[in-house]
């Protein structure tokens, strides 16, 4: 049990601290750059477990076009909007609103996947909404104006995440998880080569410098490659609830980072917010007895 708490903790700073990788790489690399650095880095890490995989089972035709939507729909999309995200809004602010991803999940399973929820996790969606409101200062017109490319980019970048989520559970439910990972990660980069070609070239001299080049192994390699295999871990030898419980860790040690290498402040809206949308993360994950299906739901 010690190596899954280990692993659990290893897991939530990789992925706290990806939220600071992505402040470092934005200026140098630009959004669609900062995209295909974290995606191009992960699949190299990924990759040769990927290929060892295949040559051990039995090499199945993989379902190409249904990858590509996820390599949209987890990657490609939700990672340009973050990136898009930080650009005008702090990281802990950044993780704090990722953290409201189960919230999102539980609602878009109703509207569009035919999820039956509980009372318990309709007040959740609610809170959650809540604390959103008490992370902005019930500025909510912002959302649709001035603060759209910020918080209201973030909020569609949680809401891909719901979808595919979804998406995956449907129609990827007999696919690996080193397989999807490593295919979203190559459409991914994909798409982030061809945004970076179109809209902005990557400042090649500065990403010499040490922070960016941290950014890159950081984001890419940890926080995209090794990190999925944490995950994966955790999955296996513990279970999907306890490798959920990353979902409350990630903000608290994005925070942490923010204030030591960025010296972000910590506010307390910040803190209020926070613990208001756990408590509705809280509500919207519990599932009856009664219930036949349940999601599992990944953090990034």
């Amino acid at each position: 049990m010690a190596r899954l708490y280990t692993a659990l903790i290893g897991l939530s700073l990789i992925w706290g601290m990806s939220f600071v990788f992505i402040k470092w790489l934005i200026e140098p690399a630009g959004v669609w750059g900062t995209v295909f650095l974290r995606c191009i880095a992960g699949a190299l890490v990924l990759l040769p477990v990927f290929f060892v995989q295949r040559r051990k089972k039995e090499k199945k035709p993989l379902p190409i076009w249904k990858l590509i939507v996820v390599g949209i729909g987890n990657a490609a999309l939700p990672w340009t909007l973050i990136a898009l995200s930080e650009t005008q809004i702090n990281s802990n602010t950044a993780s704090i609103l990722n953290a409201t991803t189960p919230i999102w999940t539980g609602l878009l399973g109703f509207l569009l996947f035919s999820a039956v929820l509980t009372s318990f996790q309709w007040i959740g969606i609610l809170v959650g909404f809540f604390g959103i409101l008490v992370l902005m200062n019930f500025e909510v017109s912002g959302i649709f104006s001035s603060d759209f490319v910020g918080v209201g980019t973030m909020i569609l970048a949680t809401v891909s995440y719901a979808f595919s989520s979804h998406f995956t559970k449907k129609y990827l439910a007999g696919t690996g998880v080193v397989t999807i990972s490593t295919f979203q990660l190559l459409i991914g980069a994909a798409i982030g080569f061809i945004g970076m070609l179109v809209t902005q070239p990557i400042d090649v001299g500065g990403l010499l410098t040490g922070e960016a080049l941290l950014g890159i192994v950081g984001l890419g390699c940890f926080g995209s490659g090794i990190a999925t295999l944490l995950y994966f871990y955790i999955m296996t030898n513990g279970s999907p609830e306890f490798a959920s419980t990353v979902t409350y860790l990630i903000p608290g040690t994005a925070m942490i980072w923010g204030f030591l290498l960025l010296g972000e402040p910590v506010t307390n809206n910040l803190i209020l917010g926070l613990l208001i949308i756990f408590a509705g993360v809280f509500l919207s994950s519990r599932k009856s007895k009664k219930t036949l299906s349940s999601l599992t739901v990944g953090t990034r």
